[in-house]
């Protein structure tokens, strides 16, 4: 097969038709009334969720426990002590693992994708610093409610979930994620955890 040949670059104003066209496209698909919709929702759920824990000391623990989702470092420092501890299920652990890595790897690729800001709000300020600019989908609700489909086998189920849920929700509290970004992080975590349960499960008779 002969190689193809290679492209001429782009003029300046081929460059800027492209750029043009993207910007417009990004505005159609920002700026319709359902999207409008989910930011006024968003909005109004921030406000809510802002209000419920008001005192410095209430805030100064949300914001620890939120360091521990950090890049899903509870999560799997959970399924790696499993897998050290529990020699009975430790494929069961590691196949909780590989969920919870595998929704974060998504969540990070999709937050490349969709490239949405993280809110910006001037009475609303961020109150934890964050690792990158990104907000959605919400990592730590990936990876929170991956944890819930792995080890919801291993580890009593109701705390495990509370544990997740409150991971995931201390993100709109510290102002760096809207509700949305935490509704489909989770959704994201819990399909993506299933189907690699679904893979690395042990077949009859193994």
């Amino acid at each position: 097969m002969a190689p193809e040949p290679d492209l001429p670059p782009l003029t300046e104003t081929e460059r800027l038709d492209s750029q043009t066209a993207k910007r417009s496209l990004r505005a159609r698909l920002t700026g319709g009334p359902l999207l409008q919709a989910i930011g006024r929702v968003d909005t109004a759920g921030m406000r809510f969720i802002r209000g419920l824990a008001r005192s410095r000391r209430a805030t100064a623990a949300i914001r620890r426990y939120s360091h521990l989702g950090e890049h899903g470092g509870a999560w799997i420092a959970i399924g790696i002590a499993g897998i050290a501890l529990d020699r009975r299920n430790r494929r069961e652990w590691a196949s909780g693992l590989a969920g919870v890595g595998a929704a974060y790897v998504m969540n990070t690729s999709l937050k490349q994708v969709a490239r949405r800001p993280r809110p910006n709000f001037e009475d609303l300020p961020p109150l934890i610093p964050t690792p990158g600019p990104l907000s959605f989908p919400s990592s730590h609700s990936s990876s929170s409610a991956a944890a819930v489909i792995g080890y919801g086998g291993l580890l009593p189920r109701t705390p495990l979930t509370i544990a997740a849920a409150t991971m995931a929700i201390s993100r709109v509290h510290l102002g760096v994620h809207y509700p949305s970004d935490i509704a489909v992080g989770a959704t994201l975590g819990t399909f993506v955890a299933k189907g690699v349960r679904r893979v690395l499960r042990p077949k009859p008779g193994r």
